[in-house]
C-alpha cells in the first residue's frame, strides 16, 4: 500500500518562510517521481515543483522559481519543499504526489500522478 503524507503547512506573513515535508512509504522511493502541487479556491490544481528521485532533476513552476526549493532525504523517504519569500498568492492547499516507478523527466501534469497525500494548508497574509 502506497502512502504519501504531508506536514508543515501553516500561516505566515508575506516575506516569511515555511517548510513542507512529505513522508512516503509502500514503494521504492529512489525510483520514483515526486512532486508538490497546489490548489487555491476555485482554481485548478497546478504544479509547484517536481523531482526525479533517481536523477535529482528538478522542475519548478515559473511563479516559484528562485523562491522555493524541492529536496529529498532518501534515508528517510521524505521529500521537502522549502518556501521562502512567500506571497499572498502562494496561499493554497499544497499536495504531495508520487509516481512509484518513473524514469526520465518527471511529468508536470497533476493527472499523471496516481498517489496523493491529503494536503496541507498554506496561508500567506499581506
Amino acid at each position: 500500500q502506497v502512502y504519501v503524507v504531508e506536514s508543515g503547512g501553516g500561516s505566515v506573513q508575506a516575506g516569511g518562510s515555511l517548510r513542507l515535508s512529505c513522508a512516503a512509504s509502500g514503494y521504492s522511493f529512489i525510483t520514483s517521481c515526486m512532486g508538490w502541487f497546489r490548489q487555491a479556491a476555485e482554481k485548478e490544481r497546478e504544479e509547484v515543483a517536481t523531482m526525479s528521485l533517481s536523477t535529482g532533476t528538478t522542475h519548478y513552476a515559473g511563479s516559484v522559481k528562485g523562491r522555493f526549493t524541492i529536496s529529498q532525504d532518501s534515508a528517510k523517504n521524505t521529500l521537502h519543499l522549502q518556501m521562502n519569500l512567500l506571497k499572498p498568492e502562494d496561499s493554497a492547499m499544497y499536495f504531495c504526489a508520487a509516481i512509484p516507478l518513473a524514469w526520465g523527466d518527471c511529468p508536470v501534469s497533476a493527472g499523471a500522478y496516481p498517489y496523493w497525500g491529503q494536503g496541507t494548508q498554506v496561508t500567506v497574509s499581506s
